[in-house]
């Protein structure tokens, strides 16, 4: 297991101005660069000297990724604008509720005031062997730790597991998710953008990667469509402690509902598996049926099959389970804490 220092290896430090300039730098270093967003996650890898790199590109001087627009009828949300500007942004309370909440239920204030939007929803896996400097498959060994019979595994996914069964924590990812956001990125060959759905990647395809995000390319925004603004939502998050703890897990569930019935309805989940899950077949079984406790009880049934639990982990199978449930029943009084 790797010593922790709290002291960071040398590197080469650049603060580029511009969004130009900063894929000018990672064009030039390519897997020597390491992008620094808020830096919560990124100081945590330095200080414990388990990851090291060359260079360091710090993006809090480029004003170009800060801030939150109208734009086609919804809003585009820079990567680098704080959890704390999300959640107290007026349009994102008003009509996409969801993101606030999920965004201030991310850690502590003081963490929310540093942390970015971009930065939460890129970070890495939290499994304490892999961050612990164990030669685990994600970090390029031949083993996963946390899926043997003497693991400590209490946190780890019981959905999707292929190798690894570290699970995303993010807490603002499902939320965009159900709001069918677009993530938008550069590098020095242009701009792309992609369904935040499909932004997480699993071990299936990359065990060595959370997002689609590869050298040389840059996160620089967020665009949320006007579909589902002021929309029905529902958000919440189980975790040890009501401050600070990542999540054991949450869920988010965007729903239009008419006469009665679920008309239109996304619902994901997270820290069940390696990337937030669409609940796609919940979806399907639940739209045009009435939004009650019936349905959300059908919509939980089907959310959990295929689960399969580690030695720790069982309880999040009716955790998730009840979660879906009152997302798609919306029985708030009930919400845990």
């Amino acid at each position: 297991m790797a010593i922790v220092r709290d002291i960071m290896p040398a590197f080469e430090l650049f603060q580029p101005a511009t969004i130009q300039d900063a894929l000018g730098l990672l064009d030039r270093y390519g897997r020597d660069a390491w992008v620094l967003a808020g830096g919560l996650d990124s100081f945590d890898w330095l200080k414990d000297r388990v990851k090291r790199t060359k260079v360091v590109v710090d993006l809090s001087q480029i004003k170009e990724l800060t801030g939150i627009r109208e734009a086609g009828g919804g809003l585009e949300i820079g990567a680098m604008t704080t959890l704390t500007e999300v959640v107290r942004h007026p349009v994102v309370k008003a009509k996409y509720s969801i993101l606030s909440e999920g965004a201030e239920s991310a850690a502590s204030p003081q963490i929310r005031n540093q942390g970015t939007l971009g930065g939460n929803v890129s970070q890495d896996a939290r499994c304490w062997y892999y961050r612990g400097g164990w030669k685990c498959y994600r970090a390029g060994g031949n083993i996963c730790f946390a899926d043997t019979p003497t693991a400590i595994n209490r946190e780890h996914a019981i959905l999707g597991a292929d190798r690894c069964v570290a699970v995303n924590p993010s807490d603002s990812a499902p939320a965009l998710i159900a709001l069918d956001a677009q993530m938008v990125i550069r590098n020095s060959k242009g701009e792309r953008t992609v369904n935040a759905e499909d932004y997480f990647v699993g071990p299936e395809i990359d065990i060595t990667r959370m997002t689609v995000l590869k050298p040389g390319d840059l996160l620089t925004a967020i665009r949320i469509p006007a579909t589902w603004a002021g929309a029905q939502f529902y958000f919440e998050k189980i975790r040890d402690r009501p401050v600070w703890d990542f999540p054991l897990l949450n869920v988010a569930s965007a729903m239009v509902v008419s006469g009665g019935n679920i008309e239109r309805i996304r619902i994901v989940v997270n820290a069940a598996a390696a990337r937030p899950l669409r609940l796609t077949a919940v979806e399907n079984a639940v739209r045009g049926k009435p939004r009650n406790a019936a349905t959300g009880e059908l919509g939980g049934k089907i959310a959990i099959e295929g689960a399969e639990p580690l030695r720790y982990n069982g309880y999040k199978i009716p955790l998730m389970r009840n979660l879906v449930k009152r997302a798609i029943s919306g029985v708030e009084e009930t919400k845990w804490t």
